[in-house]
């Protein structure tokens, strides 16, 4: 899996490695199933603080289309870990719902 991590913020870019071990552990079982994953980080109103940390996934999957969420918190670990949580059950979500298409398509009909 290709992992692209942007952030122009120099605080947030020492969750590098941490986001990526994150994005791993989340998506393990599915892994299979997302060749691309970006992470963006990003601070919506600079230096003054606040609920501030935007935290953005995208998961680029092989049949099941893109996944994105965002997820907004005081501190980057926080933001980062509820976007994980939520791209990792949207991801379940979408891979559940291309299987139960192809399942309903292949289905024979039934005899009149």
């Amino acid at each position: 899996m290709q992992l692209i991590f942007e952030t122009r913020d120099p605080q947030a870019a020492r969750w590098r490695d941490m986001a990526e071990r994150r994005l791993r552990f989340v998506i393990r079982r599915l892994q299979w199933l997302v060749p691309q994953a970006r992470i963006r980080l990003s601070d919506l109103n600079g230096p003054r603080g606040g609920v501030d940390k935007r935290c953005q996934v995208e998961l680029h999957t092989a049949g099941a289309g893109t996944v994105v969420v965002t997820a907004v918190a005081a501190h980057w670990p926080a933001a980062l870990d509820r976007a994980l949580a939520r791209a990792g059950r949207a991801l379940l979500r979408a891979w559940r719902r291309t299987r139960q298409q192809r399942a309903a398509a292949t289905a024979l009909p039934l005899p009149t």
